[in-house]
């Protein structure tokens, strides 16, 4: 099994360039915190994450392709919101 340590430093690591921080507690339970923004403040967290269930890379690999699902939707939700046609934006028209 990985070591917690490893398994915050490659999730850490997915994310880069934006700053991302995880914790894992006594119970074996991860949170993540992402900082997409200059605020100081997460701008994306998740929580109660059992590291158990890390076991293998293709755990490790859903939950992060998961995580950056769940950030795009959320700032997918957030440009729509604020009015801001994102098709416009990544399209370049």
């Amino acid at each position: 099994m990985i070591s917690s340590l490893e398994l915050c430093q490659i999730i850490e690591s997915s994310f880069l360039p934006a700053r991302c921080q995880c914790s894992v507690d006594a119970r074996g339970l991860m949170s993540i915190q992402l900082y997409t923004s200059h605020t100081g403040h997460a701008d994306f967290m998740a929580t109660g994450i059992e590291v158990s269930t890390l076991n293998t890379s293709r755990s490790i690999a859903s939950l992060i392709t998961g995580l950056k699902e769940d950030l795009r939707l959320r700032s997918l939700n957030s440009d729509w919101a604020q009015g801001i046609d994102h098709r416009s934006t990544t399209y370049g028209r």
